[in-house]
């Protein structure tokens, strides 16, 4: 890689950060807008036309605000967990198959695979280093339901890898020129769409931020710029998760319009369910994961590796 090669995709990078964190705060506006809709109020209607400029209001309080440190707490692990959630969130967004061929790599699979499970340690650092029982019991709960439902998200990647036989993403693209394989696999495009739910801990399954039994969970001791990273982490995750679902189930078409409009209306959906859902019962969350997805999803794997080994008999 030359210099110029090394500043174009710097610059980029650059465009691709400054884009996510963008649509970020249009998704923030999107959610409080129709949870009001949802609860028959306003939202944000005051700053700007018609509340337009509310994230980044916000974003300017968060940030500006004081931020405090717990006295015994691990003063460095706890500053810099939030850093690395976003970091890992942000690093995510590489694998997507871009038209100015940024970071189109040929194992993109397995990178995002790694990316997902670094996570985990984002959120454990950040419930343990606060020394606070509630966050520690926050970043407990949420681990555990991350971890349990990873392994579902992985097989169901890995059936999928045997039906394409590669590792891009863009192979999806291909793959689904003349039929989506949400007509194929329609089972596996809704536990993949729950595991989303679960894995960026959305509502019914946000028990990393059980308000009511935990005192928001593993972020209870964060506030100003701290808070605001772990929100922005959560977010760009919410659409990086609905970008996926799009590629891999419904055509992964990037150079269509139609494609980041399937976007929209996904993380529309996860708004949606969290007006409309209530919490489940935690016990209820991992029977769902390791007695109804776990069993379906390794029967799908067994029986796509079947299909190729059948196939491959058949062509020799």
């Amino acid at each position: 890689m030359n210099l110029k090669e090394l500043n174009l995709f710097i610059l980029g990078l650059s465009i691709l950060i400054i884009s996510v964190m963008v649509g970020v705060a249009f998704l923030t506006l999107l959610e409080r807008k129709l949870l009001g809709y949802f609860q028959i109020r306003k939202g944000p209607n005051k700053v700007g036309l018609m509340g337009i400029l509310q994230p980044f209001c916000d974003a300017i309080k968060l940030f500006s605000k004081e931020q405090i440190f717990p006295l015994i707490s691990n003063f460095f692990l706890y500053y810099f967990s939030p850093i690395f959630s976003l970091f890992l969130v942000l690093s995510s967004w590489m694998i997507v198959p871009y038209v100015t061929n940024l970071c189109s790599f040929n194992l993109s699979v397995l990178f995002f695979l790694c990316c997902i499970s670094f996570g985990v340690y984002g959120i454990m650092i950040a419930g343990w280093s606060s020394n606070s029982k509630y966050s520690l019991l926050g970043g407990l709960r949420s681990i555990v339901q991350t971890i349990s439902y990873e392994v579902s998200m992985a097989l169901i990647l890995m059936s999928f890898i045997f039906l394409i036989e590669n590792y891009s993403f863009m192979e999806f693209y291909y793959f689904q020129k003349f039929i989506w394989f949400m007509f194929l696999t329609f089972p596996l495009m809704l536990i993949w769409f729950i595991i989303c739910l679960a894995e960026t801990n959305r509502s019914p399954f946000d028990f990393s931020e059980g308000e009511s039994e935990l005192v928001s969970g593993f972020n209870v001791e964060y506030s100003s710029g701290g808070f605001a990273l772990i929100f922005l982490a959560e977010y760009a995750s919410i659409l990086l998760m609905s970008m996926l679902f799009s590629m891999i189930f419904m055509g992964g078409n990037l150079f269509s319009v139609f494609f980041y409009f399937i976007v929209v209306y996904i993380s529309f959906l996860f708004v949606l369910i969290r007006g409309t859902l209530p919490r489940l019962r935690y016990d209820k969350l991992m029977d769902l994961s390791w007695k109804s997805f776990l069993p379906v999803s390794l029967n799908y794997l067994m029986f796509f590796l079947s299909l190729k080994l059948f196939f491959h008999v058949i062509l020799i």
